[in-house]
């Protein structure tokens, strides 16, 4: 059996997965499979990844199913991967030849230690450059909730979990109606109990396409509440720093008020940090209408 699994949700993308495709050709190392889940896509990406599996360049698996969004696709991942390692490459974005080679070259030094659920490397762009900062240099291992709350890391990092780890873990859940959950929620919890080995270099070649704008960001907090309201209790209750745990709270208050919920900190594990939340709640979900509202004007326009 491979080592790593490299898996891929996608919904639509079949236009632009062969530039993910032709990179994993490319890799050094091949001790890795390719897993992509097509979360419900009426575009040719069934015929696309079919043909690439029959051209045997590299190890492919193919699974369809119903639109769930995202964290669905996650959720059939983690099931269906038996690899020591996975890792999470976008439909849109790519690996440098050498990334597989990173990986499994760090993954030999550390995997005998049980207090790591994997490793966190670096995002770049298609210059090179790297997405928003380096890893500290001083740091070898580090949750990566710390990463981000105490050491001022900031921009997209590419989380290389054990898969033994990730299965410990509930489930992403699935809300009626709903396509998004924050990935976040799981890291946090599985930061909880474990640390992150850290590689100071670039896995992945990030893209942002245009669905990723400011727009649609609005768009998934209305269009998901219950689903950012189970990220924002997860945050409250394991947040590193109170400032993280107090900004989820703020938006736990504004989420219950979408949902028209009575108790404006309905389910807050933290109530009383909760109840210092409720006026910036309710000026965040003022705002986020009035937001909504004017990109809505815009757009008809």
């Amino acid at each position: 059996m491979v080592t790593l699994t490299v898996f891929t949700p996608t919904y639509n993308r079949a236009y632009c997965l062969d530039q993910l495709y032709d990179s994993l050709v490319r890799q050094s190392n091949k001790d890795f499979c390719w897993l992509v889940i097509d979360d419900g896509s009426s575009d040719n990406t069934k015929e696309l990844v079919q043909s690439w599996i029959d051209e045997k360049k590299i190890s492919i698996q193919y699974y369809y199913q119903k639109n769930q969004g995202m964290h669905g696709a996650h959720n059939t991942a983690y099931s269906l991967i038996q690899t020591d390692l996975n890792v999470c490459i976008d439909s849109d974005d790519y690996m440098p030849y050498n990334a597989v080679e990173l990986i499994l070259s760090k993954w030999f030094d550390i995997k005998h230690k049980e207090n790591l659920s994997g490793m966190i490397a670096l995002d770049g762009d298609k210059s090179g450059k790297i997405i928003g900062t380096p890893l500290p240099s001083k740091l070898k291992t580090s949750t990566l909730s710390s990463l981000y709350q105490k050491h001022n890391v900031n921009g997209d990092k590419k989380v290389i979990y054990r898969t033994d780890v990730v299965k410990q873990y509930p489930k992403y859940p699935l809300f009626k109606g709903e396509r998004f959950v924050p990935l976040g929620t799981l890291y946090l919890m599985i930061d909880q109990d474990y640390e992150l080995a850290l590689i100071n270099e670039i896995v992945c070649i990030v893209e942002y396409l245009p669905d990723g704008s400011s727009l649609n960001i609005f768009k998934q907090y209305i269009n998901n509440p219950r689903g950012f309201k189970y990220s924002r209790l997860v945050a409250i209750k394991y947040g590193v720093t109170f400032k993280q745990r107090f900004k989820n709270a703020i938006h736990l208050v504004a989420t219950n008020i979408q949902l028209k919920n009575i108790n404006p900190i309905q389910g807050s594990p933290r109530v009383m940090m909760s109840i210092l939340a409720i006026p910036m709640g309710i000026l965040l979900y003022l705002y986020i209408k009035i937001k909504i509202s004017n990109i809505s004007i815009k757009t008809r326009k």
